[in-house]
């Protein structure tokens, strides 16, 4: 077996020059955290295995992505069936605030179930 790797010597240790590629620096939002968290907790073989392959970061940015496009997709059709219109936010904003909330969190609920915790 070939071995390709170069090692620095630290001591009596031998110690593998080992380095990650690039990848960017976008930080991740609050759906890509939840995922993270979830990965680590409940499915730590596959959270080691993206980590390891280097796909994790962009697995987490695209559960982002794509979690915030769905919310974006569902609030308004959410906010219409629940008749958060704007003459009701004109006419009376403290109930607009609580249906467009009570929207925000069943959006949000789908979007765990579908794409966080799955």
């Amino acid at each position: 077996m070939e071995n390709n790797l170069t090692y620095t010597r630290n001591g009596d240790y031998l110690i593998p020059d080992l380095k990650l590629s690039e990848q960017t620096e976008k930080p991740l939002g609050k759906y890509g955290r939840m995922r993270k968290a979830y990965l680590k907790e409940h499915r730590p073989i596959l959270y080691n295995q993206l980590l390891m392959s280097e796909k994790l970061y962009p697995h987490l940015l695209e559960i982002d992505e794509t979690a915030n496009s769905r919310l974006e997709q569902m609030m308004p059709r959410l906010a219409e069936s629940a008749g958060a219109t704007e003459a009701l936010k004109a006419r009376d904003p403290m109930v607009w605030v609580g249906l467009m909330n009570t929207c925000k969190a069943q959006a949000e609920e789908i979007l765990l179930a579908e794409l966080i915790n799955s």
